[in-house]
């Protein structure tokens, strides 16, 4: 009921709100929710607080579009796409690598380290070199944290590469990791290629470019980077010279290293000597209270002595081995058993054998060969749920008690929440104990990957298609099932599953391009072809997306089409999806919305690229104004516009306004970067401050009152609608008995929780209190004022939503007026505004009287965007529609020929290729079905 229960319940909640780090979710509700609010709540402090994702900077404003309040995950670093899953696997590998307690000896190797940062430039990468399980992870790991300490004004860049074929080892993505690294750290906000090839010839020049602006040295630590695909071929960059402030180190096998790479400087990891594996040996037995006699300690000293023997993995396993014997078992016989593996491979096939052994059945044994071969086929790992699903006989009591025993013996760890093998020889083992027939056993159980992962697709996308989702495929089948298929070589279910523009969608907004990339080259198909492939899968796509849901979604598949088009060097045919997501959001959502800021900036890119500098200014400008007036002048999404403006101005030398530009911009991300953090730890900081000024200022203040209706917006963007309800409230009643009922900042409340009652679906509350805000601020604002602008917007949507449209017609006559005093009668917004004016009054039937509004809005696109526009033709066929209503057929029939003109102009864009019967430039159809009063409301309404 929402009360504490218990004296021990209440002293945890005092507990936690003393502490800065910790979080309460004070949920009130089912367990589902609960546990998707904690959920909610732990995504934000990984992106916010450990991978230091920028987010929203609020400042109180009106609550608008929950979806809309905070970034996509690909605009953290801009344009650039930007993997989490990706940043973490490089963060607990490197966790992973610096575990160990044991030094090894690695003074001396520590010193030579050093020795290299402080050398005089020029100077080529250092070589870190040693067989497998030498300790090389665990010497770069740990002189990485002792750089951080020391050095602190040194940045270190560092990528572990996990098993050969994994995400982890694909150059492009190292590289591409690598620059955005380096961007972040330099300020940096410029355009980057996304064609690998591309992208590794360019790196040296931004090495050059981003190493001259950062103070002090540069640190580049690629960890295992023999087991890089085709490495020195792909690495050209480091047989460059290097910047005066940059160094590298690359740790590789001493088999596997490529022959040029053998001449730099190399250090090289010396077995162990007798004192470190005794150590070593004596941590993990004393780790379990197991005493080694001296004559147990000699046999494994005598044993520990040849170069496969006493690395640092083998002698680990070794350890732990004996340790887990304990005193319960014949170490003696575990001894002697040990001392017949050579090698790390024989060493954990013994371990294997062991755990088999303890097994109490061959059920349990076949469920472990089934669990170890599983993992070993897929691409980046399996999750313990996935295992679960795929072997519905195994019990959560016999996979928690298996995989204890196999991450405790250092078989598998954890990797982005999958399990993984911890070391390649792990691998290997598994591969001969259980595959050593070879490529069938392999496939077979590739296959079985398939089938789930194809299944899993299938549920996924019923699911969606039934809820209106927009999540239809989850990063773990967009990575798996067109790797799975690749391997198994079935180029014709790879070439369906890349049709499939959930799965390529989610590929490409993840930054994998060089991957989607390679998938389509296997399938024998070039960059055009494909791409007008893609395009009849989402003519496809369209034809059965209705509602709004479905539209944006819709909207969201053509700015990807259009972006991966646009980087693959396909300009003329990126412009039409591109235009055509533009005219869906302008359409499904609003002319204002910031997702039509994000349509512009994309397009306006593509125009840059192709050097139509008119075009590209004129569609930044706009999406400057839609960000500014969303977002306020100081939010980050307007220093990206402010940015790519300056870019654009500095191409055209006009450089003066490129630097004015881009000094604004730089304040915005400083101010920005001070206040960034988490908005729980905000939220529950705010709230501790509330108390405290409560205590020394009393209750009602028109600051404490603003404190208030922050944290019912930070509680808004958590998806808390309860507890934001609760502020919001508290904040209306104060600011009423401070300021007056008749205050704008009691319209800024009252707007506030009317958005949150139109979120919570409960309109005729909002209706009420939409009203009430704007009866305040008619009274209070000037007319042109973006806060009016605001309520009128949102109130005249929720009337045409609940079907007043008389009462919506003078709410949308006034957002007319109001654009035209913010922005001039010729403005394209007035144009936008007279539109959705002139679809409303068609849905009334009042043909009439939209007809002159239609015939303005015209004028005005011709003039601003030329005669050849989509939104000229978009508007012209509507016009022909009315006049065919009127039964002037002629006049129909010569306005529609020069709307299926623009069409036909715009298709050139695509080789030929026309986008489907809801597009303004969609495909020709009979005069009769174009002009009937649906096909009116399908292209104008807005």
């Amino acid at each position: 009921d929402g009360k504490v229960s218990s004296v021990s319940v209440q002293q945890l909640i005092e507990q936690i709100s003393c502490m800065n780090k910790a979080k309460m979710i004070d949920h009130v509700g089912g367990m589902e929710e609960g546990a998707y609010e904690i959920y909610n709540c732990v995504e934000k402090i990984i992106k916010q607080d450990i991978l230091g994702c920028e987010m929203t900077d609020l400042e109180g404003k009106d609550l608008g579009n929950k979806e809309d309040s905070t970034a996509p995950e690909e605009e953290v670093f801009g344009d650039v796409l930007w993997d989490a899953h990706d940043e973490q696997e490089q963060m607990e590998a490197f966790q992973q690598a610096s575990n160990s307690t044991c030094e090894l000896g690695f003074e001396k190797y520590f010193e030579r380290l050093n020795d290299l940062v402080a050398a005089p430039a020029p100077i080529p990468p250092l070589l870190v070199s040693g067989g497998p399980g030498s300790g090389k992870s665990l010497l770069l790991s740990k002189w990485i944290q002792l750089q951080q300490k020391g050095s602190p004004n040194t940045l270190i860049l560092y990528h572990f590469v996990g098993r050969p074929m994994s995400t982890s080892s694909e150059s492009a993505l190292i590289i591409k990791r690598l620059t955005l690294k380096l961007m972040q750290h330099s300020w940096l906000v410029s355009p980057l290629t996304f064609d690998p090839a591309k992208l590794l010839e360019e790196f040296p020049r931004w090495l050059e470019k981003l190493s001259a602006r950062h103070q002090g040295s540069i640190i580049i630590i690629i960890d295992s980077i023999d087991q890089i695909q085709q490495a020195e071929k792909h690495m050209k960059w480091l047989i460059d010279p290097l910047p005066v402030n940059v160094r590298v180190i690359v740790s590789v096998n001493v088999e596997t290293c490529p022959q040029a790479w053998r001449l730099w400087p190399t250090l090289h990891l010396d077995p162990l000597n007798s004192k470190d594996v005794k150590s070593l040996i004596s941590a993990e037995c004393n780790s379990a209270n197991v005493k080694l006699t001296k004559e147990q300690e000699k046999k494994l000293e005598r044993h520990c002595r040849s170069a496969t023997t006493c690395n640092a993995l083998y002698v680990t396993l070794l350890g732990k081995t004996i340790a887990c014997v304990g005193n319960t078992g014949n170490i003696d016989k575990i001894l002697q058993q040990c001392c017949q593996c050579q090698d790390t491979v024989s060493l954990y096939r013994l371990v294997l054998r062991s755990i088999q052994e303890s097994l109490q059945s061959d059920k349990e044994k076949d469920l472990l060969r089934e669990i170890l071969c599983v993992i070993g086929v897929s691409h980046n790992g399996v999750s313990e749920s996935e295992l679960m699903e795929l072997y519905p006989e195994l019990t959560s009591a016999v996979l928690a008690s298996l995989l204890h025993s196999l991450h405790k013996m250092c078989l598998l760890t954890y990797g982005c929440g999958l399990l993984k093998f911890q070391h390649l020889q792990a691998w290997e083992m598994v591969k001969l104990e259980y595959m050593e027939a070879g490529e069938n056993v392999i496939s077979a159980y590739r296959q079985k990957l398939v089938e789930y992962f194809t299944m899993q697709l299938r549920v996924l996308i019923f699911i969606c298609f039934s809820f209106n989702s927009q999540d239809r495929v989850t990063w773990r089948s967009a990575d798996e099932l067109p790797w799975l298929f690749q391997q198994q070589g079935d180029k014709q279910k790879l070439h369906k599953c890349l049709l499939n523009l959930f799965v390529s969608q989610n590929l490409y907004k993840r930054g994998h391009f060089a991957e989607l990339l390679s998938y389509w080259q296997l399938v024998g198909k070039d960059k055009s072809s494909m791409a007008a492939e893609y395009f009849d899968s989402l003519k496809e796509y369209e034809k059965s997306s209705e509602g709004e849901e479905s539209m944006i979604c819709l909207a969201d598949l053509y700015e990807t089409l259009g972006r991966f088009l646009k980087d693959l060097g396909l300009l003329s045919q990126a412009v039409a999806p591109l235009q055509r997501s533009l005219e869906i959001r302008e359409t499904a959502l609003d002319p204002d919305h910031p997702r039509v800021a994000q349509s512009l900036h994309q397009l306006a890119g593509v125009y840059v690229q192709w050097k139509k500098f008119g075009n590209a200014e004129q569609l930044y400008k706009q999406a400057l104004e839609i960000s500014e007036n969303a977002y306020g002048a100081e939010h980050p999404r307007v220093a990206r516009e402010l940015d790519a403006l300056a870019t654009l101005y500095q191409k055209q030398n006009k450089y003066e306004q490129a630097e004015q530009l881009r000094k604004k911009s730089f304040k915005i991300r400083q101010k920005a970067a001070r206040q960034k953090g988490s908005l729980c730890g905000f939220a529950l900081l705010r709230q501790r401050a509330l108390q405290l000024e409560e205590l020394t200022l009393g209750k009602d203040t028109s600051d404490n009152a603003r404190t208030l209706n922050e944290l019912g917006v930070l509680y808004y963007l958590q998806n808390n609608l309860e507890t934001a309800e609760l502020f919001l409230k508290r904040s209306l009643e104060m600011r009423e008995r401070v300021l007056g009922s008749d205050h704008p900042d009691c319209a800024q409340s009252l707007n506030n929780l009317a958005a949150l009652y139109n979120e919570k679906k409960h309109y005729d509350k909002a209706e009420e209190l939409y009203e009430k805000a704007l009866d305040i601020r008619r009274r209070a604002l000037a007319p042109d004022h973006p806060s009016l602008a605001y309520t009128v917007k949102h109130l005249a949507v929720l009337y045409k939503k609940m079907g007043k449209l008389d009462k919506a017609v003078p709410l949308y006559e006034l957002a007319v007026e109001i654009r035209q005093k913010s922005f001039g009668p010729k403005h394209p917004s007035v144009a936008t505004a007279l539109v959705n004016l002139a679809v409303l009054y068609c849905q009334m039937k009042k043909q009439i009287e939209a007809l002159p509004l239609y015939e303005r809005a015209l004028k005005i696109y011709e003039d601003s965007f030329g005669q050849m526009h989509p939104r000229v033709g978009e508007t012209l066929k509507n016009l022909a529609v009315l006049s065919y209503e009127r039964g002037d057929f002629e006049k129909a029939a010569e306005l529609y020929k020069r709307a299926m003109e623009i069409k036909e102009a715009e298709t050139l864009l695509i080789g030929g290729k026309a986008t489907s019967r809801h597009s303004s430039s969609g495909d020709t159809f009979s005069l009769k079905s174009a002009l009937s009063p649906n096909a009116l409301l399908e292209h104008g309404q807005r």
